[in-house]
């Protein structure tokens, strides 16, 4: 399987980083949102984003101009009819993807390889949404898509081995790092970092220290490069909130319950990095 041109579902911050990486690698993108608007948003995003490299030196100006000509955006599906993989990127919620699985499938080639870019979401269930299960697969990249190199390739219990190869070697070229995971709630990253995550605010409800010392804290401590509740804004709090509740749904484990800190902020829309307050204002 060689993919020519890759379809994206969704132009927020996963899938307009997505729609870069694959763009500066020479592949053309048609990324689809439910608006005009949605997709100018993260053109632009896109648009910003390459200018910075291209300021540092890490991206040619020519190349730069090049990637960005290569993505066309649309809010119909049938401009998925020729693209060999799509990738959705939406909002981590199960409904949601599974009812844009099923435009999608609708929309396709029959050989065409449907990817999920869910963060906890399992693989074999949004799998059996579709008539040909084996074509389905989990490709987890990480915020920033551009800058972090790890890609999580996730099988489901239906998908092909032809597909995971495929899916695999696309990660290699697009200059990522891929790591094969089996299908289980959070796969391997999430699984540890969110709840650690969730730990921060468990300590910081309480009191034990105020968000500026515990992300020091780790960040001096544990030579993380980031402290935990930065990360989570730059993650988004919904995002934690949400990969939390599968987790504990999923498992049954206790362990796993969301802080009811992250809870409130998330319902006050208080999400971090993309509404300009989260655990920090960014204002």
């Amino acid at each position: 399987m060689e993919f020519e041109r890759i379809g994206i579902i969704g132009a927020g911050t996963m899938g307009n980083g997505i729609a870069q990486t694959v763009a500066l690698s020479g592949i053309d993108v048609v990324m689809i949102d439910i608006t005009q608007d949605a997709l100018k948003r993260g053109v632009a995003s896109v648009s910003t984003s390459i200018d910075r490299l291209v300021s540092k030196g890490t991206v040619a100006a020519d190349a730069a101009r090049t990637a960005l000509a290569r993505i066309a955006i649309s809010t119909d599906y049938r401009r998925l009819e020729n693209v060999g993989l799509v990738i959705e990127a939406a909002t981590e919620n199960v409904d949601l993807k599974m009812r844009i699985l099923k435009q999608v499938e609708s929309a396709v080639r029959p050989d065409t390889v449907i990817a999920s870019n869910t963060s906890s979401i399992s693989i074999t269930t949004l799998a059996a949404t579709l008539a040909n299960p084996a074509r389905f697969i989990g490709m987890h990249f990480f915020n920033p898509v551009p800058l972090l190199p790890l890609v999580e390739v996730i099988r489901g219990l239906q998908t092909s081995d032809e597909v995971a190869g495929a899916v695999t070697k696309l990660a290699v070229s697009l200059s990522k790092t891929p790591v094969s995971v089996k299908n289980s709630p959070g796969f391997v990253v999430n699984r540890i970092l969110v709840p650690m995550l969730n730990e921060a605010f468990f300590v910081l409800a309480e009191g034990v220290a105020t968000a500026e010392e515990i992300d020091a804290g780790m960040k001096l401590g544990a030579n993380h490069p980031i402290g935990p509740l930065a990360l989570a804004d730059l993650i988004g709090l919904d995002v934690c909130l949400s990969v939390m509740e599968v987790l504990m749904k999923d498992t049954g484990d206790p362990k796993y319950r969301p802080s009811p800190l992250l809870r409130e902020m998330v319902a006050a829309g208080r999400l971090g990095r993309k509404t300009k307050q989260g655990v920090y204002s960014y204002t």
